[in-house]
């Protein structure tokens, strides 16, 4: 590490250079309101539409290098958790800060499982929904709607009181997605039991039907376990940004949760799964490929499910999950849709094309498969999705609210607009 750790800038209108201090990589953006400021001039702005290279927060909760393709949580490979962990050992990680002992896990699981049910009153809300509402609009409103329930979620300083509502989040996260899909379906909400395992107990309120009991494959289970592994957490994505910032009035976990479901709801964040099996759909066949194929290259078709914002290589996620593919299909049966996405996975990872530009199978390229074999409509994919965010948004919150750093969100603009109009009436203009 060299001592000098700074930056000169030399702003060529006055010919002054300024010494700006780096730290972790980074120049603070406030730094630059010096340069050029005076009495009739404001200083430089950073403009960065996107965020694309703004960081809002230093965090300790994920790590990613898209060069290297490397995920982590709290220092963690998720190679190493999908594969060895659980979902809910994996949010007591996110939460925490460190893996549970046999005793924290013990009672950290007991509260998950034992804040499962949900008031009445909650069931009756959401029984007012259209019958085809659409499920993850029904979890972003009875996910706000739970700080109505528990009005002193709002003493977001009292860390007991954070505890309880995190806790409570988590639990019953599983209980709302799924009676949002089986009201869309016309059937009967299913209580959560309190016998099964988190997974277990979700696959139970989605698809028990007359059976006293529900018996869910162990296979679909893990399958369904490491999926939610996978979407724990992604560092400060579109919707945790959300929950930040939302957060960062100090409004209670529920209310900034729920702008982060929000966040997800919109296509270009929570939709990518299903824009692939559109995708594959719309191919068809395997024989139809390399039309299709030659159609991305002249700007007629869009290949969804590959490259993304962060990785440049690979991503991570989608190895893990195209080995959860195998353990499904073996109870499902395979998804005919899989061979054409083997063959187009094959041809775009040979073609020079796809490779000079890094794209590689994103994590949506083969979920939006599996969540297809487990019967779940499109519509779902992304509910699916924010019940396994949900610890990572808690994870993100619960570091802001300690954090002395952050204020209320409050980007700046460049203004674009007239000024000083002349206000002219309206008998005038209307004359």
């Amino acid at each position: 590490m060299t001592e000098n750790q700074t930056l000169t800038v030399r702003d060529n209108r006055t010919g002054e250079e300024y010494e700006l201090p780096i730290t972790d990589g980074t120049v603070r953006a406030s730094d630059f309101n010096k340069i050029g400021k005076s009495e009739n001039e404001p200083g430089l702005a950073v403009y960065d539409p996107g965020f694309t290279n703004t960081a809002s927060t230093r965090s300790a909760v994920t790590y990613i290098d898209g060069d290297k393709g490397i995920l982590e949580y709290r220092g963690y490979p998720i190679e190493q958790l999908a594969e060895k962990s659980t979902f809910l050992e994996v949010a007591y990680l996110l939460i925490h800060g460190e893996l549970p002992t046999k005793e924290q896990h013990e009672r950290w699981v007991h509260e998950i499982t034992f804040h499962t049910f949900v008031h009445e009153n909650v069931k009756s809300l959401m029984q007012g929904f259209r019958y085809d509402a659409h499920p993850m609009g029904m979890l972003l409103s009875s996910v706000g709607a739970l700080s109505t329930f528990y009005p002193e979620a709002r003493n977001i300083s009292d860390p007991d009181v954070r505890h309880e509502q995190v806790v409570r989040m988590i639990a019953k996260m599983p209980t709302l997605g799924a009676w949002s899909f089986r009201h869309a379906q016309g059937k009967p909400y299913v209580y959560p039991d309190n016998d099964l395992t988190y997974t277990e107990n979700f696959l139970s309120m989605l698809f028990k039907m007359s059976e006293p009991k529900y018996d869910p494959d162990p296979r679909l289970a893990k399958a369904l376990d490491v999926l939610l592994i996978l979407h724990a957490d992604h560092e400060q994505n579109c919707s945790t940004n959300a929950v930040r910032s939302v957060g960062s009035s100090q409004v209670d976990p529920y209310s900034a949760v729920s702008a982060g479901i929000a966040a997800l709801y919109g296509p270009l964040h929570g939709g990518a799964n299903e824009a692939v099996l559109k995708m594959l759909r719309r191919i068809g066949t395997k024989d139809k490929i390399p039309a299709f194929i030659e159609g991305v290259k002249n700007g007629d078709e869009k290949l969804m499910g590959f490259g993304h914002r962060v990785y440049k290589n690979f991503d991570p996620r989608a190895t893990i999950i195209k080995k959860a593919c195998d353990d499904v299909f073996e109870v499902t049966g395979v998804n005919p849709l899989l061979e054409i996405a083997q063959e187009l996975e094959r041809i775009a990872l040979e073609d020079d094309y796809f490779i000079s530009r890094k794209l590689y199978p994103n994590v949506d390229f083969y979920s939006g498969l599996i969540y297809e074999a487990l019967q779940f409509p499109p519509e779902m994919f992304t509910v699916l999705f924010a019940i396994g965010r949900t610890p990572g948004w808690l994870a993100q919150w619960l570091e802001l609210v300690d954090d002395k750093e952050q204020k209320i969100a409050r980007p700046k603009q460049i203004y674009t607009g007239d000024r000083q109009l002349e206000f002219v009436p309206a008998e005038e203009r209307w004359a």
